[in-house]
């Protein structure tokens, strides 16, 4: 692709001002009450399912700057307390929230084209002590709605998709057709590359700065503009790596999603149990919950979204 055709659908999906000039929430206005008391009547079973990958607390190719843990009180000084009688232990733990093998969702001020997040906002409103639009608050009461996976690598009779492989608007609709369900307004869209089959064929490790990762081409960002999702999910970081080498657009995605669309990206799911259990009951929406950190002026919150088949 060429830079002018991406600046093209960046204008066009753009939804600044759409729910007012001072809006920050975004996307997640297509989650209405009515649309989230609907998704409580999907579960058929009560099964959960948790989407995320373990906390990674060592380096790892998908993984660079892990998460730190470490005991403030082991099991041998339980009786450090200071209260008699009380035997406790404590933890510390602390992460950078971004990253490739960490489960998270990202903020409307994570991302930013020529120096503007979503609704037209200045980079300059992200401080060194966090920013003041935007911010992972905006889902401070939590986000419960109809989640939608599609298992794409199915619908082509394959396991997985390979490095910078994209996925075009045809995939999705072939998996659609497959699952026979349609994407709609106030999804929260779960969209799998096989990432986890491909990590697993792989001994284990799959390091996505040398090894590359499958995600939507940019032709895909009109369609989910149209089908009016309100969060995208993946098993991957939804753009392609290592991309279109299109010059200032390195990842298309989360440029004109999160800074046009608004559009809140969840990165690095764990779907392989889920896309059993769907194939299994031949039904792939369910209630979808995640409760992120309430991280003032955060540009976004380690998760774990948990699916209510």
């Amino acid at each position: 692709m060429k830079p002018e055709e991406l600046e093209a659908i960046y204008e066009r999906v753009r939804n600044w001002g759409r729910w007012g000039e001072r809006d920050e929430s975004g996307a997640l206005n297509f989650i209405t009450p009515e649309r989230r008391k609907a998704a409580l009547a999907l579960p058929r079973t009560g099964e959960t399912l948790s989407l995320s990958h373990d906390l990674p607390v060592t380096p790892s190719g998908e993984m660079r700057s892990p998460a730190h843990h470490h005991m403030l009180i082991a099991g041998d000084a339980r009786n450090e307390s200071g209260r008699e009688g009380y035997e406790s232990a404590r933890d510390y733990m602390g992460t950078e929230i971004h990253g490739m093998g960490i489960t998270h969702v990202d903020a409307l001020c994570h991302t930013f084209v020529r120096g503007k997040m979503y609704n037209g906002f200045p980079a300059e409103e992200v401080k060194s002590n966090g920013s003041v639009r935007n911010t992972i608050m905006q889902m401070r009461d939590g986000l419960v709605g109809r989640g939608v996976l599609l298992d794409v690598p199915a619908a082509k009779g394959i396991d997985f998709f390979g490095s910078n492989e994209p996925l075009f608007v045809a995939d999705l609709e072939a998996a659609e057709k497959r699952q026979g369900l349609r994407v709609g307004t106030g999804d929260i869209l779960f969209i799998s590359t096989g990432r986890d089959a491909r990590r697993a064929s792989a001994g284990g490790q799959l390091d996505p700065f040398d090894k590359g990762l499958a995600g939507l081409h940019p032709e895909c960002l009109p369609w989910l503009h149209e089908r009016e999702i309100a969060v995208l999910a993946s098993d991957g970081i939804s753009d392609m790596m290592p991309g279109l080498d299109v010059p200032d657009w390195p990842f298309p995605v989360h440029q004109i999603g999160i800074a046009g669309m608004g559009l809140h990206l969840i990165d690095n799911c764990h779907l392989l149990p889920l896309l059993r259990a769907c194939e299994a009951r031949k039904g792939w929406d369910f209630l979808l919950t995640v409760a992120p950190i309430r991280i003032v002026g955060g540009t976004g919150s380690p998760i774990n979204p948990i699916a209510v088949l």
